[in-house]
């Protein structure tokens, strides 16, 4: 059984059949995915799927949002959390963090609602789903600040050091589609190295599409699509088993523990 920690389910792109890809997931062998939010705009659309499903559900604001963020939309995840505190579903915060890479960001603005958030996952005693773009050092500064019970750095492509160093905050490290691209040296090199109980798997889906669903910028012109999906996470897991040298039931053995350690609610969720 696999665990996919991080599936936009809500997105537009699954509008048209988002029933039919549950049912193709659940045919691979997935079992459990988690769903963050982006912003308060879609609380309600993640804890709905959530619960429609028999899903998990995680509720932030993605760095991206934050310049249109408010103080109002703190106070919106803040109501959030406290209304919905006994949720079983509710297994994290997040989808939070800091981009470094996308231009024109205010980079203080972030940082400030970054903060806020870890204070209100550390009192809400949940852990928090980190977005990591070029913004490993100061993620992990912030961290150090307001420490919080773990949680995933989701899409994780920094350093061995930075890794280990999540890691020792009790973090775990989300690989996806990105790790089975054979030019990706720097995330296979960390998906083959780094301590097993560190890796967690997950599709972004839509997004982070795996080699084989990638598509050029002329194809997508032409109108070719590369939405992923997360019944292409066991087809994911398998370049993570060919790099440790591990069985494929191992791969699912050790990345579902991993992900019910850094989701610790995701355990009551799980199918028999």
């Amino acid at each position: 059984m696999w665990i996919d920690t991080h599936c936009h389910l809500d997105a537009a792109e699954f509008d048209a059949d988002r029933a039919t890809v549950l049912q193709a997931a659940l045919e691979a062998g997935v079992g459990q995915l988690v769903l963050p939010a982006v912003a308060p705009s879609n609380f309600d659309a993640v804890r709905t799927l959530a619960h429609a499903h028999g899903l998990a559900y995680a509720l932030g604001t993605h760095p991206l949002f934050v310049p249109a963020a408010s103080q109002g939309e703190l106070v919106a995840l803040a109501d959030a959390l406290l209304a919905h505190r006994h949720d079983p579903r509710l297994v994290a915060v997040g989808e939070i963090g800091l981009d470094h890479f996308v231009p024109g960001l205010d980079r203080e603005r972030q940082a400030e609602v970054y903060t806020r958030q870890l204070q209100l996952a550390r009192m809400a005693g949940l852990p928090v789903i980190l977005h990591v773009r070029r913004s490993a050092d100061d993620l992990l500064k912030g961290l150090r600040r307001n420490a919080v019970v773990g949680g995933i750095a989701h899409a994780f492509n920094g350093s061995e050091q930075q890794a280990l160093e999540f890691v020792a905050l009790g973090f775990k490290l989300g690989f996806g589609g990105a790790m089975t691209f054979e030019r990706a040296l720097n995330i296979r090199a960390l998906a083959a190295k780094l301590p097993a109980e560190a890796i967690v798997l997950e599709t972004d889906a839509p997004d982070i599409p795996p080699q084989w669903l990638y598509r050029t910028a002329e194809q997508r012109a032409a109108g070719q699509t590369s939405r992923n999906a997360p019944a292409e996470l066991p087809r994911i897991a398998q370049t993570l088993a060919a790099l440790r040298g591990w069985s494929l039931a191992q791969t699912a053995a050790i990345t579902t523990a991993n992900a019910l350690a850094a989701l610790p609610r995701l355990a009551a969720l799980m199918p028999a």
